[in-house]
C-alpha cells in the first residue's frame, strides 16, 4: 500500500522510500523515513496534494510524490 492510498485519519507506518537521488534525499530530509508513523490529516478538494502528519509536524506533499512512500497499517491491539 502507498501513502496516497491511505485514508483521511487513519495512522500508517512507513516500509520504504521510492523515488531517486535528489528527491528520495529530500523525503528522508522531511522525516519520512522507514519505521516512521504517518497520518492523512486531509485532502485537498480535487484530492492533490495531501497533509500528513509525522513526527509532530504537518507536511503537505503531492499525491505523486506519496505513491513513491510505501506503508504498512498500524496494528491496532
Amino acid at each position: 500500500m502507498t501513502l496516497d492510498e491511505l485514508p483521511v485519519g487513519k495512522e500508517a507506518i512507513v516500509s520504504a522510500v521510492g523515488g531517486e537521488g535528489a528527491l528520495r534525499c529530500r523525503f528522508l530530509d522531511m522525516g519520512l523515513i522507514p519505521r516512521t508513523k504517518v497520518s492523512v490529516i486531509k485532502v485537498a478538494p480535487m484530492g492533490d496534494p495531501v497533509e500528513i502528519r509525522l513526527r509532530g509536524y504537518e507536511l503537505t506533499i503531492r499525491k505523486e510524490d506519496a505513491k513513491m512512500i510505501e506503508i504498512v497499517m498500524e496494528d491496532t491491539k
